[in-house]
């Protein structure tokens, strides 16, 4: 009935299935706004596209970045909100056994009760992106390691000169595949705080179940704060910091949105893969997700069951194992979105096209050569990847990652420090010191001697072997058995003593090369064989620094000449997708309604993990005390213009109650998690946390009909921290606004 009645409305007002089709793809660089000017008015997005554009200005310059997901400032005393799983090691750095706030929850009343984030977090201030594809690709020759290295030159020294002030981070990152490069430049925030996070058992409820599924009722939010010097300026922690005072901060419209409103999200997507050839597509879906699915399943399983009766370990591999379980859930996506809609057969079909396309493009056939060179060097990429996986993980040790990384500091700092190799240099020693401090809090000497033994006897079972590694293993009476001889490692190591750990950072090459530490004697064994792989791996990658660039030309001409958007892969940085609250046609022919009610927590809830709400909330759910946040529709009116866009159709008669999560179409991946969602004037509506199981497969191809992003209504929240958890303090910092 609803496709039906899609086609025959497409069809009576002239639109093009096409034109609805491609929408609301795309992933944009921020200045890029102006060009789709257009489609942003169509969607209802009123806010100016050059102000989207101008990082300095509302509501871009209240975006953050975490480093691995998103946030935004929406006080004018530096309060952030994100995802309670983007704030999880933040909530778990907190959490001991005498007060575990990720089963309890967390808040805090005033701000001298706001405790440290950990030594790790940091909030990215996107101030400037500039272009700087020249200067990086000047004179870097033809050499494959000698244009890797320049390129990287040029990168650093691009970085050093943006760097000069200390406060400052800056990147060089890669677009279109080498293409282009842009120089971004952050702001950083070293001293984050914990203000408020519900129970876990609200933040994530449904937990791994319903990871990726829809219908959702998750509170996935979670507050921080952020904190500068007196004067202002940047500052590690220190008991009298003063809350930060961003340039802006959001709006919050406490009515929300409704079916067919025009939304927007600005964010950190992580990565996509949509440029990407139909070998690399089928090599991920033959080799890579099913080998890495199965490793994953194999490290959750023995978390959990370790886990299962020790608290300590419990708490110290919480956000590892939600980290692996998230992986696991998107892999085995993926694998069932390729089988279900034959991803690879469609992208086969496009690149068919697209090689035919060159074919009779004058000004593009010489770039045949040069496709044909690229598949080349994938194929021995893909070669390299297969025969050093099983080495790779047999590194997988918490304590010898932690030898390798000091051992190689220690040869880099040989070197000039502008020669030194990225994660090496004098401006990463904080963030150096600072994982090498949290080690303790996220490491059990059992857990990890149990998960690196499982990938040793991995590497044992095939035939790419390492002589140094073999040697060690082999070491001493061979009637030992290999999990007696890692007890022994671990028994010697002073790597377990965070001061010694320390220590090790000022250490020469010579006293690594002459400890009796075992996981230091077997880092410098090792240290070779990586280095070669690195070399190996660099070689190749200056090859692709120039083949990639040949064919995103091609591709790039290829899109524009069909009418289709072109946009770069996500690469972590800042991006603005837009698109429309709306629901969609699952795989189980159900219709998914856009919006959930908190009913269906009490549908859901058995009172056993992960389907265990919080009492409290039930309570409140179960008196009906909704306060102002209760809506008795979230459909607009059927008479204006079919709600724009289909959106009101096989609607439920009355909603009466609060909103809980809903759905939209915006172009989402992970990073994008915490990002908040704009109405059309650029007020906050929601917070992105998720993807629709169908959708997963979005990081390869974009399909509109099926692709849905799932966020937290803003009106949950407020419900949160009004009804629930008392957190008055909290709202009355917050600017709201109502439609």
């Amino acid at each position: 009935m609803r496709n039906a009645l899609i086609a025959a409305i497409a069809l009576s007002t002239g639109m093009l299935p096409s034109a609805v089709a491609l929408a609301d793809e795309g992933q944009w660089q921020p200045y890029q706004m102006p060009s789709i000017a257009d489609k942003l008015t169509e969607r209802g997005i009123d806010i100016p596209a050059k102000q989207l554009a101008d990082l300095t200005s509302y509501p871009m310059n209240a975006v953050v970045g975490l480093g691995y997901c998103t946030a935004s400032f929406v006080s004018p005393q530096g309060l952030v909100v994100t995802n309670h799983h983007c704030a999880y090691r933040a909530i778990q750095y907190n959490s001991k056994k005498e007060h575990n706030y990720l089963a309890d929850g967390f808040l805090a009343t005033s701000k001298d009760k706001e405790p440290t984030a950990g030594p790790n977090e940091r909030l990215y201030i996107t101030e400037a992106v500039t272009d700087v594809s020249k200067q990086v690709k000047k004179d870097i020759g033809e050499d494959p390691l000698q244009r890797y290295e320049n390129i990287q030159a040029n990168r650093k020294a691009l970085i050093k000169e943006c760097e000069s002030d200390d406060n400052y981070r800056c990147s060089v990152r890669s677009f279109h595949n080498g293409l282009e490069y842009y120089l971004i430049k952050q702001l950083i925030i070293r001293d984050v705080r914990l203000v408020y996070a519900p129970p876990e058992s609200a933040g994530a409820f449904g937990g791994d179940i319903d990871n990726y599924e829809y219908p959702r009722h998750s509170a996935d939010f979670t507050f921080l704060r952020a904190y500068v010097g007196k004067d202002g300026k940047p500052a590690a922690f220190a008991e009298d910091n003063v809350p930060y005072v961003p340039k802006s901060y959001l709006k919050v419209n406490a009515d929300g949105v409704k079916a067919g409103d025009g939304v927007f999200v600005a964010g950190y997507p992580g990565s996509t893969s949509r440029y990407r050839l139909t070998s690399e597509l089928k090599f991920a879906s033959d080799w890579l997700y099913p080998t890495l699915a199965t490793r994953y399943q194999l490290r959750i399983d023995t978390i959990e069951a370790m886990s299962a009766n020790d608290k300590d370990v419990k708490i110290k591999y919480a956000g590892t194992l939600a980290g692996m379980a998230n992986r696991m859930k998107k892999y085995n996506g993926l694998l069932d979105g390729f089988k279900a809609t034959d991803i690879t057969g469609i992208k086969q079909s496009r690149e068919d096209d697209f090689l035919a396309w060159l074919a009779k493009d004058t000004e593009y056939q010489s770039f045949q050569a040069q496709f044909n060179e690229l598949e080349t060097l994938l194929v021995g990429q893909r070669k390299q990847r297969q025969g050093r996986y099983y080495f790779n993980n047999a590194q997988s040790s918490e304590l010898l990652a932690t030898a390798n990384k000091l051992y190689r500091l220690a040869k880099e700092k040989q070197k000039p420090d502008a020669e030194r190799e990225e994660g090496y240099q004098q401006r990463d020693m904080k963030m150096f010191k600072a994982r090498l401090k949290r080690l303790d809090s996220s490491f059990a000497i059992s857990v990890d001697k149990t998960l690196w033994m499982q990938d040793l006897e991995a590497y044992l079972a095939q035939d790419n072997r390492v002589a140094e590694l073999d040697a060690m293993l082999n070491e001493g009476d061979s009637e030992i058995a290999l999990s007696d001889k890692l007890d022994a490692l671990y028994a010697l190591s002073s790597l377990t003593d965070k001061q010694k750990r320390l220590a090790w950072m000022d250490a020469d090459a010579n006293a690594f090369e002459t400890s009796a530490d075992p996981f230091i004697r077997l880092a410098v064994a090792l240290y070779p064989q990586n280095m070669q792989a690195e070399k190996d791996a660099k070689t190749l990658a200056g090859k692709l620094s120039k083949a990639r660039p040949d064919y995103m030309k091609a591709i790039i001409a290829y899109n524009k000449a069909n009418g289709w958007p072109v946009y770069p892969d996500a690469n972590g940085t800042l991006r603005i997708t837009y698109g429309m609250v709306d629901g969609y046609q699952s795989t189980d022919a159900l219709y998914k309604q856009p919006f959930t009610r908190l009913e269906g927590i009490t549908a859901k809830h058995t009172g056993v993990e992960p389907f265990n709400a919080p009492a409290k909330l039930l309570a409140a759910i179960e008196a009906k005390r909704y306060g102002t946040h209760a809506v008795d529709s979230v459909y607009q009116d059927p008479a204006s213009w079919l709600c724009r866009l289909f959106s009101c159709l096989d609607k439920p008669e009355e909603f009466g109650s609060v909103p809980v999560n809903f759905l939209s179409s915006v172009d989402t991946t992970g990073g994008n998690s915490g990002s908040p969602v704009f109405n059309g004037k650029g007020e906050l509506v929601g917070l992105n946390f998720d993807s629709t199981y169908e959708a997963i497969t979005k990081d390869w191809f974009f399909n509109p009909t099926i692709t849905r992003a799932v966020h937290v209504d803003i009106r949950y929240i407020l419900w949160m921290m009004d009804e629930v958890d008392n957190a008055q303090n909290l709202i009355e910092e917050l600017d709201l606004v109502n439609n």
